[in-house]
């Protein structure tokens, strides 16, 4: 991570990216994604990632980075990587160079100082016996768990020998804090609930209320949009940024996402890191589309390119109630993406992720130049009838088959017999189509012998796409023949004859 390690004066912006005090200094829209490095991007982080890109976009702003990297014990740099690659391969980019909040606890430390000598926070000597007697007292009177603010105005001069102090804020005792929210609307929160919440620890590690205020104020970030469970953080970080004379950004909470039974999301939903959607064969175009709609509308509009939701995104169009995740409408959209795009783009883009599907590793170790053109050719007809990369992958299979072919079960119940006869007329119709081969000359050159032999097409076409594919089903069965050539073709062909 890269971050700046100066200590300039209080209340100046600083941080890592080099250009943090220009975009401070100017009135540009700035958003934020900050994740924590505590394991993969998962799929709500990939929405409120999204959302941040989308807004920043759209304003003709800035996203920035920023690793919330200060729990040292769970943090790892397989999480970090694993998150740089997810937004990377999603086509979520952001300014400059992301931020390591570890990196910058000197700065952390340094505010909260400022905020003592100010007056706004104070050194807290109680004892951990101490606290655990207030919240035993609060339980037995049915009171939630609060500090009582015992050292708030105790001169330091009685501190005990030998303890550490946390920095507690000040919080004001009296009234209510007030959000105002661009989703949730104005959020109002009772100052007694609130109580006087520790910025620095006894170690003098800061603590994430603290951290999050001074990184956010010396990115010179704009507008907060994360999820609702931070909306009471909200309310806390409103008071140190009143307490240091900073402007709040604005806030955007948006809701979780929950299953499709309405209960909090689970792996079996789809709560799952952005990795495994791309080994699942999901496009990037196509997962940004899906997650757009999770709590996000523009009319009635299903599917939208990604200028659309650039040009169309408003943070106040986002719902307040909790969106559903559904693997049927997920692969609905994402098809309509496989199928919209362009043969060469779904090819290299087929290619990239070959790395991550299964058994596309050995498909990546035969894909020379030959068997790229082939597969090029048959997108048309394999396109149509996936959803995913995997089921692309899968119905491409015949492609990438070595002679003899295995046959599944359903198959080589068609290759019985009178099934071999057939085949064998249709074999000798087109081995009379000559180096004008195609899908119109063999299909033409099918027909003709079904008519004479006085069989149905699709009595002819079965066992012809079994003998090609070993399966029972694939792209037009004359598609197929066009693919795999003139010579491929009659010696499958004749493989099942035998």
């Amino acid at each position: 991570m890269n971050a700046d390690q100066n200590h300039p004066q209080a209340g100046r912006p600083r941080g890592g990216p080099a250009n943090l005090l220009d975009i401070a200094m100017t009135k540009t829209v700035v958003t934020r994604f900050a994740p924590s490095p505590t394991g993969y991007l998962h799929i709500g982080g990939a929405r409120t990632a999204l959302f941040n890109w989308l807004y920043a976009r759209h304003t003709g702003g800035q996203m920035l980075l920023r690793i919330e990297d200060t729990d040292r014990e769970r943090s790892t740099e397989a999480a970090t990587a694993a998150i740089l690659d997810g937004l990377s391969w999603l086509g979520l980019d952001w300014h400059g160079e992301p931020v390591s909040q570890a990196a910058r606890a000197d700065r952390h430390r340094e505010i909260a100082e400022e905020l003592v000598r100010r007056g706004e926070a104070y050194y807290c000597y109680a004892s951990q016996a101490e606290l655990e007697t207030m919240r035993e007292s609060a339980r037995a009177e049915g009171r939630p768990p609060r500090y009582d603010g015992r050292w708030r105005d105790r001169d330091p001069a009685e501190a005990p020998a030998g303890v550490d102090p946390v920095v507690r804020i000040k919080a004001p005792r009296t009234g209510e804090t007030l959000v105002a929210d661009r989703v949730q609307g104005e959020v109002r929160f009772p100052n007694k609930d609130l109580d006087d919440f520790v910025i620095l620890r006894s170690d003098k590690s800061p603590t994430y209320m603290l951290a999050v205020v001074v990184d956010d104020h010396d990115m010179g970030v704009t507008h907060i949009i994360r999820g609702d469970d931070h909306l009471t953080n909200a309310a806390r970080q409103t008071i140190i940024y009143r307490a240091m004379g900073w402007e709040a950004p604005t806030m955007a909470h948006i809701p979780l996402i929950h299953g499709p039974d309405g209960a909090k999301l689970s792996k079996r939903h789809g709560a799952l890191g952005v990795e495994a959607y791309r080994a699942m064969g999901y496009l990037p175009a196509g997962l940004r589309n899906y997650l757009a709609r999770l709590g996000w509308s523009h009319g009635d509009d299903e599917i939208m390119s990604t200028e659309d939701m650039i040009g169309w995104f408003e943070i106040e169009d986002v719902n307040k109630g909790a969106a559903r995740f559904d693997f049927k409408k997920l692969e609905a959209v994402n098809g309509h993406h496989l199928r919209s795009m362009a043969d060469a783009d779904l090819l290299d883009l087929l290619i990239a992720t070959l790395p991550y599907l299964d058994g596309g590793p050995a498909v990546a170790e035969r894909l020379d130049a030959a068997k790229k053109t082939m597969l090029l050719a048959a997108l048309p007809g394999l396109k149509e009838r996936a959803k995913t990369l995997v089921e692309l992958l899968e119905n491409a299979a015949y492609l990438f088959a070595e002679r003899p072919l295995s046959f599944d079960d359903k198959a080589a119940a068609l290759l019985d017999g009178p099934a071999r006869r057939t085949l064998a007329g249709a074999r000798t119709a087109l081995e009379g189509v000559g180096q004008d081969w195609s899908a119109a000359t063999a299909e033409a050159a099918v027909r003709d012998f079904a008519a004479e032999a006085g069989l149905k097409l699709g009595a002819v076409a079965q066992p012809l796409r079994a003998a090609l594919t070993g399966r029972t089903v694939s792209p037009g069965v004359f598609d197929v023949l066009a693919v795999l050539g003139r010579e491929e073709s009659l010696a499958r062909i004749g493989d099942a004859i035998g």
